[in-house]
């Protein structure tokens, strides 16, 4: 029976616009939580050379179906995944834990080519063969290294590492003269399929830098790296160093009008907040002057009141014609000092005179 194609197997993609922490996606679905313990083995893998194997017992393949159901501790299924892994990342350790979970019990051997086979038959590399080995032994699925493994595999490397099946994505991968140098593998039925990572490859990696290299020579520059360590000529040397300084004060000159459209902010601010207090206050202000001297006012009210208290204090008593009738009191008349006569009166008040000069005289003949 032929291993599971690509579809059916339960990998995490990065997509270039992923959405989740790390490039999951939705087809991860959400991680169970797990408890706070160390996840992580405290030594890297070995290498295959220093593993010892007991070629005692003989080396009999399991099928597909037994991997699945499962096989016993002592016996893994024994799983070869082989690469380049130059600038290792995520996509790399991506399909290694791919490879690591294709099985319950599985034994993960990685292969990792040499400089002078991957120089031949894919290009030059970043990292030396030495650097890219140890990147693998410090990836947690892996179970052994093998170092300067074969361009192709035969059975006879097969069965020296006692391998179950390999896995590789199913992308025909045409190289050393073949369309598809996993085509025997396949045909035997030990491949197994695993995915690519989608937005991450070390082809990627090395084309961001091309695209960005004066950023990323500014950059080393400015870290201490000299010219000559970095291939750079004398004059691109001084270009690069002025064009630092050009960014420096390009990036004060930002800062200053930052800095400056916080402060005209702030007074636009504190302005309006006065420019409202100050209508508050004016709005109050017509209101209490309204209140008092407006056609309504108060203080009509007061100056009408007050005339009218004036007016009532200064008219006449009524007429005796529309007051109740009543006997009014003689008011005593004003005498002289020192004499017994009243003081001169007019003809019309004589009469009136008189009576009380007689009233005079009869208190004065009293006394």
């Amino acid at each position: 029976m032929e291993p599971p194609t690509s579809s059916r197997l339960n990998s995490r993609k990065r997509r270039k616009d992923g959405s989740g922490p790390n490039g999951a996606t939705e087809l991860d679905g959400i991680p169970p939580k797990m408890s706070r313990r160390s996840l992580g083995l405290r030594e890297p893998a070995p290498f295959s050379d220093e593993v010892e194997i007991d070629y005692s017992k003989p080396y009999i393949r399991v099928t597909y179906e037994e991997a699945m159901r499962g096989t016993p501790l002592d016996r893994p299924v024994r799983v070869y995944a082989d690469g380049i892994f130059d600038l290792f990342h995520s996509g790399h350790a991506r399909a290694l834990m791919q490879a690591k979970n294709l099985f319950p019990n599985t034994y993960l051997i990685v292969g990792v080519c040499s400089d002078e086979l991957t120089h031949n038959f894919k290009g030059f590399t970043v990292m030396n063969e030495n650097e890219r080995y140890d990147a693998v032994q410090h990836c947690r699925y892996v179970d052994e290294v093998v170092r300067n493994a074969p361009w192709t595999l035969t059975p006879e490397f097969l069965a020296e590492h006692r391998i179950d099946f390999v896995a590789h994505d199913d992308i025909p991968y045409s190289s050393a003269g073949s369309d598809d140098v996993y085509k025997h593998i396949k045909e035997a039925g030990m491949f197994a399929p695993t995915q690519r990572t989608e937005g991450i490859s070390t082809s990627d990696i090395i084309t961001r830098i091309v695209r960005d290299y004066d950023v990323y020579v500014r950059r080393n520059l400015q870290r201490g790296y000299t010219a000559k360590e970095l291939n750079v000529s004398f004059i691109n040397e001084k270009k690069y160093h002025l064009q630092e300084r050009v960014d420096k004060v390009k990036k004060r000159v930002k800062d200053v009008e930052e800095k400056s459209k916080e402060f005209v902010q702030k007074v636009e601010e504190k302005s309006i907040d006065l420019i409202q207090k100050w209508e508050e206050k004016s709005r109050e202000f017509i209101g209490n002057f309204l209140e008092m001297f407006g056609p309504e006012g108060a203080l009509k009210h007061m100056l009408k009141e007050g005339k009218g208290r004036m007016l009532q204090a200064i008219s006449p008593k009524q007429s005796p014609s529309s007051s109740p009738t009543h006997d009014r009191s003689p008011s005593p008349s004003f005498r002289w000092p020192f004499s017994t006569k009243t003081p001169p009166s007019s003809p019309a008040n004589r009469s009136r005179n008189e009576s009380a000069v007689t009233y005079d005289i009869s208190e004065d003949e009293e006394d």
